[in-house]
């Protein structure tokens, strides 16, 4: 079989996958990540939606994804795990180590030409976070249940219609002026704090809106990132080359990897843990 030729990065952000939920579309991840060889990967919250997590849906596509990460850190590939709110569960673990595997909640990198990145998720912003969590929650629970929706009318559209794809939930967020100016008020702000703590970048997820901008106010000027999400923009941050781009998966890339040679023996979930476990026990070692 022809090996595939790896894009090497130097650092990967990915951020508000959800891993668990019907939104998440960890094929397309589970493609994209097998096409890029990082040093450093940056795990940017919400990775695992333990909120909506569920014992009867755990597909073998979500399995793959994790185990593919484990074989990283087996190779001493840098991974940091930054905790969100869909898995600030996980904010009981901080600071577990083990290998190249690190809990925290934010991060800051040096960069090349001593320029400084500051990550975080980024829901410390978020008021509905901060006072009415539950209202969070079912706003979460909702979101699943609109992608679910917008799934079956993308099947009838294609099959039926021949048209592209709809998305209902940026429909709804692009139309409602509340959430734009609660983007525009969370880009300002992480970039103003980022400003005064004299840092060149700040990268977030979150609110799901992939973004590379600058940011500027008296006291200097800031580049902000955020690295989107996979369950309706399917993109992700790379930093190669002393500089940061924004990528975007495209649909046909799957397609063609499907008629290609692209081949991996299907397992099901039993026998990816077994073999995650025995990874697990390397990284112990």
């Amino acid at each position: 079989m022809k090996e595939i030729k790896r894009k090497k990065l130097d650092i990967l952000v990915l951020s508000d996958i959800h891993l668990g939920t019907y939104g998440c579309h960890a094929k397309e991840l589970l493609h994209y990540l097998k096409s890029v060889k990082p040093k450093v990967v940056v795990l940017n919250g919400d990775i695992i939606d333990i909120w909506q997590f569920s014992k009867s849906y755990w597909p073998h596509s979500h399995m793959k994804v994790i185990k593919h990460l484990m074989n990283w850190m087996t190779k001493g590939v840098k991974i940091y795990y930054i905790t969100g709110n869909h898995d600030e569960m996980l904010r009981k673990f901080l600071g577990f180590k083990m290998g190249s595997f690190t809990i925290v909640n934010k991060l800051v990198l040096n960069l090349n030409d001593d320029e400084k990145a500051w990550f975080f998720h980024g829901d410390v912003f978020d008021v509905t976070m901060q006072h009415s969590k539950w209202l969070a929650k079912m706003g979460a629970a909702g979101y699943d249940g609109l992608i679910l929706i917008n799934r079956v009318a993308n099947f009838v559209m294609s099959k039926v219609f021949k048209k592209g794809k709809l998305s209902f939930s940026k429909r709804i967020k692009n139309s409602v002026k509340g959430a734009v100016k609660f983007i525009n008020n969370f880009e300002q702000t992480v970039a103003d704090i980022g400003i005064s703590n004299n840092y060149n970048f700040v990268i977030c997820g979150h609110i799901h809106q992939p973004e590379i901008k600058e940011f500027s106010n008296i006291s200097g000027k800031i580049v902000y990132l955020n690295s989107g999400d996979w369950i309706e923009n399917l993109t992700s941050l790379e930093y190669a080359n002393k500089q940061w781009s924004l990528y975007k998966y495209d649909d046909n890339q799957l397609l063609q990897s499907k008629k290609g040679n692209d081949y991996e023996e299907e397992l099901d979930n039993s026998k990816l843990f077994n073999d995650m476990l025995a990874e697990f026990n390397l990284l112990r070692c």
